[in-house]
């Protein structure tokens, strides 16, 4: 939503809303800059969620209480190791060229800091899927019978004939069988 026009476009509207009523505020009575007020509040907030200022304050609000080893400890649902802030397209892509050109030197400490938390992350979760256990991608492609060339929609499409013949709910099923369907499909479908 942020980075639409047409609440950067409705914002300009209620602009100029409150430009006006503060305008008959000059010319006719003192109560329309109450109203010019509140219509110049609202268009500062639809502009600064349009921005992604406020998305951006959001998510490093909640980066920053769940960053382990923040010396506060406690409990919480804070976002995990692999979480990572949605992004939109056109907004995304602004403020990467902002942050790695376009914009001032402003919080590079932090912005460092904030890189090698992430490193760190991608390394550990690099490390878990190196000794996760389960089929290589090899023996997942045989399992499913498909050609190490095959994309995802053939990945997919095996892995549900493979679980309709091999589920414990059907006649002919068996447990074990379905257990390596299963991560076969899910070795495939993490590659």
């Amino acid at each position: 939503m942020y980075g639409s026009r047409l609440v950067s476009a409705l914002a300009a509207v209620f602009a100029a809303i409150a430009v006006l009523f503060a305008i008959f505020g000059f010319v006719a009575n003192l109560g329309f800059f109450v109203v010019a007020a509140l219509f110049g509040a609202v268009a500062y907030f639809m502009w600064y969620h349009a921005s992604g200022r406020f998305a951006q304050r959001l998510y490093r609000g909640v980066e920053d209480r769940a960053a382990p080893g923040d010396g506060r400890g406690g409990f919480g649902a804070g976002p995990r190791e692999d979480w990572e802030p949605p992004r939109d397209d056109k907004a995304g892509s602004r403020r990467r060229a902002r942050a790695t050109g376009g914009g001032r030197a402003r919080g590079g400490a932090r912005r460092q800091r904030q890189r090698a938390r992430q490193g760190g992350r991608r390394r550990q979760r690099a490390a878990a899927a190196a000794q996760r256990s389960g089929p290589t991608t090899a023996e997942a492609y045989d399992t499913l019978d498909l050609a190490p060339d095959a994309d995802d929609d053939a990945v997919k499409a095996a892995y549900r004939e493979k679980v309709k013949e091999v589920h414990p709910d059907s006649p002919d099923g068996d447990e074990e069988a379905f257990k390596e369907v299963k991560e076969a499909y899910e070795r495939l479908s993490d590659d």
